[in-house]
């Protein structure tokens, strides 16, 4: 017998893209997050595009990614869609030693972070 498909986590309006392991702080990646919640997608996009946070253009990426994904798996209509969660996650931190003055060592943490975008397309013929 064959597996049963898992039901969809997103509703029928909505798509989603999911970015693991960005070499980023989480609270740095949430600060761009925070800009491009709630906005219409064409809005998010031009946020992104004239941010001077290095991270913005990987973000910037898994937004496109949302958006095809609404387009090509879920027929939404692009015109129609806004950022309805960004959200950011704790990842693995790696970490590292840097020598310090009397052969005393210090620890160096490294972490990294994951982004979750949904888009939700709004509309009378979305409800």
């Amino acid at each position: 017998m064959s597996q049963t498909s898992n039901p969809r986590r997103v509703k029928p309006t909505e798509a989603r893209a999911k970015l693991v392991s960005i070499r980023i702080s989480p609270y740095k990646l949430n600060l761009v997050a925070q800009s491009i919640r709630g906005l219409k997608v064409q809005r998010a996009l031009n946020e992104l595009e004239f941010s001077h946070k290095r991270i913005a253009g990987d973000v910037r990426k898994a937004l496109y990614s949302a958006i095809s994904n609404a387009e090509n798996n879920h027929n939404l209509d692009i015109d129609n869609l806004f950022v309805a969660e960004a959200y950011v996650g704790k990842n693995i931190v790696m970490k590292r030693f840097a020598s310090r003055a009397r052969g005393r060592s210090s620890r160096i943490l490294k972490p990294f972070s994951e982004l979750t975008i949904v888009v939700r397309e709004l509309g009378q013929e979305a409800a």
